[in-house]
């Protein structure tokens, strides 16, 4: 896997699975007891049109999108979670059969520049 791929499996497995969850928990809560807050939501959201639980949904998809934009860049050491006097690196490695690739190398494309090239 190298860093495109691991871009890809993360908009498939992390980013389209989120946004999905979100939107079925709206249609219909899980739970024998959701919470009152996901009950108010999905009351909302049930009694939207087509178009506007359609606006909706692609606002959710957009809210993922920017949550893993700055995760990415957090892994790519361009946008910090820690005081400048504690800065330390991080390093993403892939490891397969004896095989390991950084996949946050700062000498290569840059992980949150591959996920915007949606």
């Amino acid at each position: 896997m190298n860093s495109a791929e691991f871009v890809e499996a993360v908009k498939r497995y992390v980013r389209d699975v989120a946004v999905q969850d979100v939107i079925t928990g709206y249609l219909e809560p899980p739970g024998r007891s959701p919470s009152r807050n996901l009950v108010e939501l999905a009351n909302w959201y049930n009694s939207l049109d087509e178009n506007e639980s359609g606006m909706v949904n692609r606002i959710i998809k957009e809210s993922v999108d920017a949550g893993l934009f700055g995760f990415f860049c957090v892994l790519d050491g361009v946008r910090a979670v820690e005081e400048p006097e504690d800065r330390g690196d991080l390093r993403l490695t892939y490891i397969n059969n004896e095989r390991e690739i950084l996949l946050n190398d700062i000498n290569e494309e840059y992980l949150h520049d591959l996920f915007n090239e949606q």
